[in-house]
């Protein structure tokens, strides 16, 4: 037990499940918060002087073990991925219904699309809806939102491939979950969160958890993914990948074996492995 994304402690205080495992000051069970009134919610290494981990959108949940000086730690319910969010960007749970289905949307005060926004959302951010008025859905915090802009969280999409491509041009960013900004891992996660499967958060724990490995010779198939030290791509034919990467400093189509190529002729070797869903 080592890898401070996973483990919930640090140097006050550990998660109640680690009780006889871990020496830490207290052990707390927790409640459950979630990203709130704030269109994006950064997830740190540490309250001061840390880096961009993840980040969070709103309605993802947050399991809060501490709050001091402004922050929050804990553990992001997606992924269980470990680290500190700002306080002030949590509110009370509740119980999803929908996710924002399009690259992105805006949230209005009301249902009428010359009002001035409230903020913009990004795919996957998440919402109880309570009512449906006109051609706008009302949400729990009295936002309204477009109806095509929305989908049940029931009704996942049945195509991994079809999210990432949803993300096509989004600028690259380094620890991003979001249209505005996306790396490698977080793409691939949003396609698969939105498809009904479970997905860890970087791409070596997506690498150990993900699928079943491939023989160099299997053909390549819609949806396969490609794995490199640091960087993970999808296919979506036999001959094009799609992934957030800094070459392009955006996500973006490639011929597989150009990627291939690339990728080890600047250095970063070869394909560590492929693995199908």
């Amino acid at each position: 037990m080592s890898d401070r994304r996973l483990i919930p402690v640090n140097a006050r205080v550990a998660a109640a499940e680690l009780e006889g495992q871990i020496q830490a000051e207290r052990y707390a069970a927790g409640e459950i918060r979630q990203i709130g009134g704030v269109p994006l919610s950064t997830l740190w290494s540490a309250p001061e002087g840390g880096h961009r981990d993840r980040q969070l959108l709103p309605g993802e949940h947050f399991r809060v073990l501490e709050v001091v000086g402004g922050f929050a730690f804990g553990v992001a319910q997606k992924d269980g991925y470990v680290g500190y969010v700002r306080a002030a960007d949590l509110c009370d749970a509740i119980d999803n219904t929908h996710f924002v289905c399009t690259p992105a949307t805006h949230a209005y005060p009301a249902p009428d699309m010359k009002r001035l926004e409230i903020m913009p959302l990004s795919f996957g951010s998440r919402f109880r809806v309570v009512s449906g008025a006109g051609g706008f859905f009302e949400t729990e915090e009295g936002y309204f939102i477009p109806k095509p802009h929305l989908r049940p969280l029931n009704r996942p999409f049945q195509d991994a491939a079809t999210v990432a491509q949803l993300h096509f041009g989004a600028p690259y960013l380094w620890g991003g979950n979001s249209i505005w900004g996306i790396d490698c891992s977080g793409l691939i996660q949003a396609a698969l969160l939105f498809s009904g499967l479970a997905c860890p958060g970087d791409t070596d724990l997506q690498e150990a958890a993900l699928g079943q490995p491939l023989d160099d010779g299997t053909p390549p198939r819609r949806g396969d993914l490609y794995f490199w030290k640091g960087h993970v791509a999808m296919a979506v034919d036999s001959e094009t990948l799609i992934h957030a990467n800094a070459h392009h400093m955006a996500v973006a189509y490639e011929p597989i074996a150009e990627a291939i190529a690339r990728i080890a002729a600047q250095g970063d070797g070869a394909v560590t492995s492929r693995r199908r869903l």
